[in-house]
């Protein structure tokens, strides 16, 4: 470890503030676990009051908001992967495709920058455009794909796709960055073997580039699956409103409601822990299921 340190020292002190975050951060809180089992009582500090068993976690399992909360966020956790998932990798391949040049540039350029709106800001440009009389619910009136009446923005219906198509424009390009960097450091001599064979464009992104890029698929799919509950919290509870709270209404905006809003911190922990563990359990079994596979895992 010390001749480690020695000769790569200037690549720990590049990564120590990234140990130091984690560490504060992630690591530091895991001591406030305990307060799952425990009736909190703020006079006696996280490790004071007395110990409850899982009698919060049965709380969250026999209340009536544990199906809506656990079927929210699946629903809007498996659509995020389905319909999000694969589209960088088709933009990736489709960019790939492109010479290098203007109209390249233009087109990342065009694709990466809505990344960089704040969630905020996107959620209220949704509020003003699928307002009553705004433009994206003006044109769906047109095309009679929803009613004269419809509000986009309470109708449980339209909450998961809205939410979706949102966060999949916003982050589409984005996370293609990985894939055409990984389509970066494919052989050329393999496209030029494939043109010398006669495979046109389809089959040169079916055999050379979509292997080549496989493990770094599994790896994203991998981590992706990790955070399956993990529905983003900003976007949910700002989205949020008494209309559409049958389907926007997750664990995270739950736990927020209940431990900042309501005061119940050993009920509010429980959730989140039991979310964590749950995110947990897919994250291995993917990754045990990946590496029976394809040989391709974290560990």
């Amino acid at each position: 470890m010390k001749k480690e340190l020695r000769r790569d020292w200037q690549l720990w002190v590049m990564a120590l503030l990234g140990l130091i975050w984690v560490i504060v951060f992630c690591y530091t809180p895991m001591y406030g676990i305990q307060l799952a089992f425990k009736d909190y009582d703020f006079t006696k500090g996280l490790t004071g009051g007395d110990w409850a068993g899982i009698k919060y976690f049965m709380m969250y399992f026999n209340s009536p908001a544990f199906a809506t909360t656990m079927r929210n966020t699946f629903v809007i956790a498996f659509f995020s992967i389905v319909v999000g998932f694969p589209l960088p990798i088709i933009l990736a391949l489709a960019i790939n495709q492109l010479k290098k040049g203007a109209p390249r540039r233009v087109l990342q350029t065009t694709v990466y920058l809505p990344y960089f709106i704040s969630t905020v800001v996107m959620v209220a440009m949704l509020n003003i455009m699928c307002a009553p009389n705004g433009v994206v619910t003006n044109f769906l009136r047109s095309l009679n794909l929803i009613g004269a009446d419809t509000n986009i923005l309470g109708d449980t219906g339209c909450f998961v796709p809205l939410y979706v198509i949102s966060g999949v424009w916003q982050s589409c390009g984005w996370n293609s960055i990985i894939y055409i960097a990984a389509l970066s450091n494919v052989n050329t001599e393999l496209y030029d073997a494939a043109k010398v064979d006669g495979a046109n464009r389809w089959q040169m992104i079916r055999h050379v580039e979509l292997p080549a890029i496989v493990p770094t698929i599994i790896i994203i799919l991998i981590l992706s699956m990790g955070g399956i509950l993990s529905v983003g919290f900003e976007k949910t509870y700002l989205m949020q409103n008494p209309l559409n709270l049958g389907a926007s209404e997750v664990i995270q905006t739950y736990v927020y409601k209940i431990g900042v809003q309501s005061n119940q911190i050993s009920f509010s922990t429980a959730v989140g822990l039991f979310n964590n563990l749950v995110n947990f359990t897919c994250l291995i079994v993917v990754n045990m299921i990946a590496k029976k596979k394809a040989d391709i895992s974290l560990m």
